[in-house]
């Protein structure tokens, strides 16, 4: 066998103390109100509405209704719309355009006592009204229109026939310029033509969404014949935006509710302490039986699992601060349990090919390579299997635009996002898990045992599970 150095042993060791302190207390400092975070701890985990509580309901189109993918999207913007106008920000909103409906879910806001969630919910379904006003009054506390623009109301959602991205040539620059494209049926382009008319020059004419300003363009002229547009330094993505909104005004139908859960934050929280304390619980056992039973292997391989869970909770977070955090549910702490039941199991089968080697009468070192090497496929073809499993939980429940959703929608195009909070938080922390499973099992806590084996006193057989000397 190739001797690995002794200083190997204590360079890997460092390195996974100095990866569980960095991903568990992380790094950050605090001047004043300001805290600038360069390392994501524990602490930074953002959990899912299952720990931390919220509400999860699923909207469709009322009466059977099938909508139209520029519906579904103007439905979509519109309920986010009003998400933000209740100062939820922490959000997650998942359109199946197969089967017609939205997934929304957000978590409750801390300290809070008196949030509705059934109110809430029927807020949010309810048919979005589009107002086009004269002026741009509004009221500093609420936000809602007044004066003017409270009295003259120019169009309603039901005069829009569709508003779409498009471009035009700038006469300045002749340089194109995006812009929302807006068609007006016969009736609200009279309306409109009168309202341009009387503002041509130096008028505005806002845009509402409920009680919300969504845009104030300037009128530049007479608008005839239905026909307009609206400018203002858009990029594709803010254009339509806004055209999804105005869309959201005229949509001919009202979103219901097919089922929604509502989970109290003091549930969710007893729930994750429960099962980090189970976690814990095992991990101890698991340590005791590891030591006992395999020796300095064992109490090498719970090095290595300290390690493997360090990763994950670093895959987690984010860890260094540019990244944002993965959303951490039930589901994905028991991923990361069974991961931790796949590392144990590596580790298993590498002590028990090294005990088997040296009750054979080999060397240590000999037992040592030979047992490494014959635990390898085993442990190979466990973890391939697992990876399979979660990277198809990823594609099939998780939201329809990650990698895996679309790697993998011509063969699981019959699953929506319905799970995509939970299953998909289970299969990616099963992932990551089994991923740092071959960094420490087959690389690491391999290389410590090697480094560990060539000091003299600790080369008795019966260290690594052979007869005692």
């Amino acid at each position: 066998m190739r001797r690995v150095g002794k200083p190997v042993f204590f360079i890997v060791l460092l390195l996974i103390v100095a990866v569980v302190a960095l991903s568990f207390a992380g790094i950050s400092t605090q001047y004043g109100d300001i805290k600038t975070t360069y390392i994501k701890g524990a602490n930074d985990i953002r959990w899912g509405i299952d720990i931390r509580g919220g509400v999860d309901a699923t909207f469709s189109p009322g009466d059977g209704y099938q909508a139209t993918r520029t519906e579904m999207e103007a439905a979509e913007a519109v309920i986010k719309e009003r998400l933000v106008s209740k100062n939820i920000t922490d959000y997650e909103v998942y359109t199946d355009y197969d089967k017609n409906r939205i997934i929304v879910r957000f978590p409750w806001k801390e300290g809070e006592t008196d949030f509705n969630p059934e109110q809430a919910i029927k807020e949010l379904g309810e048919t979005a009204r589009l107002t086009f006003r004269e002026g741009m009054e509004y009221d500093q506390t609420t936000g809602a229109p007044s004066g003017i623009t409270a009295e003259t109301i120019i169009l309603e959602g039901r005069d829009v026939a569709r508003a779409s991205v498009g471009t035009t040539q700038q006469s300045s620059t002749s340089a194109q310029e995006v812009v929302v494209q807006l068609e007006l049926n016969s009736e609200g382009a009279v309306k409109f033509e009168e309202a341009t008319r009387r503002l041509a020059g130096s008028g505005v004419i806002s845009i509402w969404m409920d009680e919300i300003m969504i845009s104030y363009p300037t009128v530049q002229s007479v608008i005839t014949g239905g026909l307009a547009s609206i400018s203002g330094g858009f990029d594709v993505k803010t254009a339509k935006s806004l055209a999804d909104k105005i869309n959201a005004g005229a949509l001919p139908f009202k979103l219901e509710v097919d089922n929604y859960n509502s989970i109290s934050p003091t549930l969710g929280e007893n729930a994750k302490d429960a099962m980090v304390l189970a976690g814990l619980i095992a991990f101890a056992v698991i340590a005791l039986f590891m030591v006992g039973f395999y020796r300095l292997p064992g109490l090498i391989a719970m090095i290595g699992l300290a390690g493997q869970v360090a990763l994950i909770i670093a895959s987690i977070t984010g860890f260094f601060a540019p990244f944002s955090s993965f959303t951490l549910t039930l589901p994905g702490i028991a991923g990361i349990i069974l991961s931790i039941g796949t590392g144990v199991d590596a580790n298993v089968i590498t002590s028990e090919r090294i005990k088997e080697e040296l009750r054979a009468g080999k060397t240590l070192d000999g037992a040592i390579n030979s047992g490494c090497k014959r635990a390898f496929t085993a442990i190979l073809d466990g973890n391939i299997t697992i990876i399979i499993v979660a990277v198809i939980l990823m594609g099939a429940f998780g939201p329809p635009r990650t990698f895996f959703g679309t790697l993998l929608r011509p063969f699981f195009f019959m699953f929506g996002p319905s799970t995509a909070g939970t299953i998909y938080s289970f299969g990616y922390t099963l992932l990551m898990g089994v991923i740092f499973n071959f960094i420490m099992s087959i690389y690491c806590t391999r290389m410590m045992i090697k480094s560990i084996s060539g000091f003299p006193a600790l080369r008795n057989k019966w260290l690594y599970g052979g007869e005692k000397a």
